[in-house]
């Protein structure tokens, strides 16, 4: 039995994976276990569990690989600092002491808290954009694929193009720092008022408010013609004169986006204006240009029919949906953990692939067991946490489990769903879930106020039965992983009123669109997750059950969280979320608990 660790930490979203020959057995975040969000700590509890689930200790472990090279990056940050001086000298004097003290020295860093874990196994360190690249291509159904691979920034690379064949990686084309289509979008973040490397998904679902402004095609134009130059290949040039990243504390020139767009930075919690709305659609409008020129770059270097996708800009949903409908490629394959949590997959697989030189096995579906790869617990568990916590619950069979959650969600109810094993990366998949029924037009609000306490124009997405996709949505290819979005079928499209375009955006959002409105975006888009018997039995019986009462396969599924708090990892998590929100109900394993009684 061969054993080996992955770990990525120390920027955000720490997290480590499992391979034991060859095959992913077990991956999660470090932030399921410290409750911090994005913890970019050493991955100590995450480690201790995937020892402890897979019965093996710390000896075990053969080889352990970092997801990028530490080396390489504060060489980038020197000469960008050198070739950008005398700017930046705040920013340097306050990165170098961490450098000098800890980020330096990483490999000392891992082995000292590796050994507290019993781990004396070699260290590794893969590239960044090629544990990204890994992360995509290894675990695909596909025995060849074009790879591409966008985020903010690894060691110099901000973006690849590459092509995977059997165990094989090829990487083709680079863009390098500071030119970052991820950091781009993030600076467009951090000016209107979210927070980096948590509220891209909140401008993301902000862009459709703009899709019919005048003012947010002048800020395309205004982009592309003083921000970005963007070339036929999909690569592109930032004129620095507008960004900070490189060597300030914050991403924009804040004075230079003024005068260019005419707005103020927002302020975190300030009232949203259309102009934010007009910049996030301006800029997703960009990046969605740029991803489709990327891929059919990619597709014209590789003549290969297959596209996988990794990266944190590959969690955008929006432009998946776009690049997936312009059929550059037959068939897309996108890394559900992404992000740099999905980096410590794709360093394990690298160094099992390439350094270790082991052959890969292709399957018809993907090797990321439904993203299902975290801590579960049983029902004996979860009684001994109920009775320690002084609650009373009935153990129900599965049968009446079903029946009466699916008559309790049609009667309007808000239920947490905890069940089987925690699901890795950024989307709950039903096991850690909210579910609630997406015809019920004030459930929207609810949800988002009362229950994940986040912004009012956040939309949802549903789980629909993979049978029954295509009879609501136009598109649609099979999304268990929730990484494209799908436009509604236009038979079921509501007309809209006559003024309707002039209408303040809060009056958009609460205008009933379909009879589904707590999933339908304002643009009449969904993120849809397909769910099947195979993927994930009993979510699958459960929208069965739904659609037996109700004659409709389908639920809104979001993540089982509270904004700013990492998704339940465990019992307790669950009913302390529970106890915090104005949910209904709480089912966790074959437990149905009340606020009621």
């Amino acid at each position: 039995m061969e054993i080996v660790l992955g770990i990525s930490a120390f920027f955000h979203d720490s997290a480590a994976a499992l391979l034991i020959d060859g095959e992913l057995v077990a991956a999660v975040q470090e932030e399921r276990f410290s409750r911090q969000k994005n913890d970019e700590a050493f991955p100590h509890q995450a480690i201790a569990y995937l020892l402890t689930e897979n019965r093996l200790l710390g000896s075990d472990v053969n080889w352990v690989v970092f997801y990028e090279k530490p080396f390489i990056k504060f060489e980038r940050l020197l000469e960008t600092y050198h070739a950008f001086a005398p700017k930046g000298q705040k920013s340097f004097l306050k990165a170098m002491p961490l450098w000098m003290k800890d980020k330096l020295f990483t490999k000392r860093s891992l082995s000292k808290s590796l050994k507290k874990l019993g781990i004396a196994a070699p260290i590794r360190f893969a590239e960044h954009h090629l544990s990204h690249a890994s992360s995509a291509f290894y675990p695909s159904p596909f025995p060849n694929a074009a790879i591409l691979t966008i985020d903010g920034v690894g060691e110099w690379s901000s973006l690849s193009i590459a092509v995977g064949t059997g165990k094989e990686i090829k990487v083709l084309k680079e863009l390098h720092f500071p030119h970052s289509l991820g950091l781009l979008y993030s600076s467009f973040t951090y000016y209107c008022g979210f927070k980096v490397n948590e509220g891209e998904y909140k401008l993301m679902g902000l862009a459709p408010y703009g899709q019919h402004s005048a003012t947010a095609q002048n800020y395309i134009v205004l982009i592309k013609t003083h921000m970005v130059d963007i070339r036929e290949d999909g690569s592109f040039l930032l004129n620095m004169a507008y960004f900070n990243y490189a060597t300030g504390l914050r991403m924009a020139n804040d004075k230079a986006w003024l005068k260019l767009f005419k707005i103020a930075k927002r302020e975190p919690g300030a009232p949203l204006e259309q102009a934010y709305m007009d910049l996030a659609h301006a800029i997703q409008s960009v990046t969605e240009e740029i991803v489709l020129k990327l891929a059919n770059t990619a597709k014209k270097l590789t003549g290969l029919s297959n596209l996988v996708l990794a990266g944190g800009v590959a969690l955008n949903c929006v432009a998946n949906g776009k690049l997936e409908r312009a059929h550059v490629f037959d068939k897309i394959w996108i890394q559900p953990a992404a992000g740099d949590a999905g980096g410590a997959v794709g360093a394990a697989l690298a160094l099992w692939h390439i350094e270790l030189n082991k052959e890969r096995q292709t399957q018809t579906t993907d090797s990321m067991s439904g993203c299902y790869l975290g801590p579960v617990y049983t029902d004996k568990d979860i009684m001994l946490i109920l009775r320690r916590l002084g609650l009373k619950a009935e153990r129900k069979d599965e049968t009446t489990l079903l029946t009466e959650v699916a008559q309790l969600l049609s009667q309007g109810a808000v239920i947490g769903w905890f069940q089987g094993r925690m699901e890795f990366g950024p989307r709950a998949l039903g096991n850690r879930s909210i579910l609630a029924d997406p015809r019920n037009k004030q459930v929207q609000r609810t949800l988002n106020l009362k229950i994940k306490h986040r912004e009012s124009f956040r939309p949802f997405a549903p789980a629909v039965l993979a049978e029954d996709v295509v009879e609501l949505f136009e598109h649609s290819q099979a999304s268990p992983y929730m990484l494209t979005t799908s436009m509604l079928r236009k038979e079921l499209r509501y007309p809209l009123p006559l003024d309707y375009h002039r209408l303040p955006w809060e009056e958009k959002l609460y205008t009933v669109r379909s009879p589904y409105p707590a999933i339908t975006h304002v643009d009449f888009s969904a993120r849809v997750q397909t769910v099947t018997a195979n993927s994930n039995p009993l979510f699958y019986k459960l929208l069965c059950a739904f659609k037996a009462l109700t004659g409709q396969g389908i639920l809104i599924n979001t993540s089982f969280n509270t904004q700013g708090k990492p998704i339940v990892c465990n019992p307790n998590d669950a009913y302390s979320c529970f106890i915090e929100t104005d949910m209904d109900y709480l089912v966790i394993g074959n437990y149905i608990l009340s606020k009621k009684l």
